[in-house]
């Protein structure tokens, strides 16, 4: 893969942090900007074209979840690599909830931020968009749009982030079968990590939420017990 006209933008408040990021990450090959706090990073977003975008949480004047929120209100596909100090479930659950594609916990040791950042953009390929096209892109109820990032559950038509549209994709090719944790880990991240798995699952929750009438009872995604997750193509 060609790196070197991949556009990076790093949001962070930190000085140190963020000028180690933009030494690291140039000296891999990126293009880097950056920006100091949420709005300043909100601004450079919508207004300039990045292939990835990191993003602190804790920042003045807009924090990182209001942050990824507005990008995604706006429409943009930009994968987001949250790097941030709040590590509890839930505060990932916020990050994913906000659109977010994955989640850094700081401290972090930066040949990991930059696997991460290599795997979100081997996924935001167009190549690989392309790659699909001959493979299965709708089963019974479902039909997926690589090109818009949605995806319609019979009349109902709904926005993915970059992650869910990932999960659903490499469910539809295994529908009516049951899909383990590992698989799926390996199919959307590039590598197979137990300590991502509840990451896994909170991305899975808000793609329940999207495409089940009630996510507490869901008719299309279900869970294998001690598996992983099944796609059924008709309501169950």
């Amino acid at each position: 893969m060609n790196i070197n006209k991949k556009r990076i933008l790093i949001v962070d408040d930190d000085d140190e942090i963020r000028e180690l990021l933009e030494f690291d990450i140039g000296q891999s090959g990126y293009v880097v900007d950056t920006a100091k706090n949420g709005l300043e990073g909100l601004n450079k977003a919508l207004n300039n074209s990045y292939d990835l975008i990191l993003l602190d949480v804790m920042m003045p004047k807009m924090n990182g979840f209001d942050v990824c929120k507005n990008i995604r209100q706006a429409k943009l596909a930009i994968p987001i690599l949250m790097l941030t100090a709040k590590g509890t479930i839930e505060d990932k659950t916020d990050g994913f909830d906000s659109g977010a594609d994955d989640y850094i916990v700081k401290p972090f040791d930066i040949q990991e931020v930059l696997l991460r950042i290599r795997v979100l953009l081997r996924r935001n390929q167009v190549e690989e968009t392309n790659s699909i096209t001959d493979e299965i892109l709708s089963a019974g109820d479902i039909k997926i749009y690589p090109e818009t990032l949605e995806c319609t559950i019979i009349n109902k038509r709904v926005k993915l982030t970059p992650t869910e549209f990932e999960i659903l994709y490499s469910l539809m090719q295994h529908f009516n079968n049951a899909v383990t944790l590992a698989t799926l880990l390996d199919e959307v991240w590039g590598y197979d990590s137990n300590e991502d798995v509840r990451m896994l699952r909170v991305h899975v929750g808000g793609l329940r939420n999207k495409i089940e009438e009630n996510a507490k009872t869901p008719k299309y995604l279900h869970t294998v017990t001690n598996v992983g997750y099944k796609l059924t193509p008709f309501a169950e």
